[in-house]
């Protein structure tokens, strides 16, 4: 669930350290698919899993990259908004 905020539709999760395209996500149920096609079917060890064993996931690192930009660019929106309501403040 924790990673769920990374995972977008036609993004990149990489499974059991195969990189795949997500096809569709419900972050309701916190639940994403995949599609395998044929020749990867063959050649990785994903199709071999039972239904409930573990995986190692991986999201796409861009997603990453995008919440930390952010959170640096809202901090200090957040300092420009209260120096903004002390100057005002200052002048009535």
């Amino acid at each position: 669930a924790a990673m769920m905020p990374y995972i977008v539709p036609k993004g990149f999760i990489a499974v059991d350290g195969t990189s795949l395209t997500v096809c569709d996500v419900d972050y309701a149920a916190n639940t994403f698919s995949f599609m395998l096609i044929a020749y990867t079917q063959q050649h990785v060890v994903i199709p071999t899993k039972k239904a409930g064993q573990g995986v190692n996931l991986e999201a796409d690192v861009i997603g990453k990259y995008v919440e930390r930009s952010l959170a640096g660019f809202i901090g200090r929106m957040d300092e420009l908004e209260e120096r903004v309501k002390s100057l005002e403040a200052a002048t009535k």
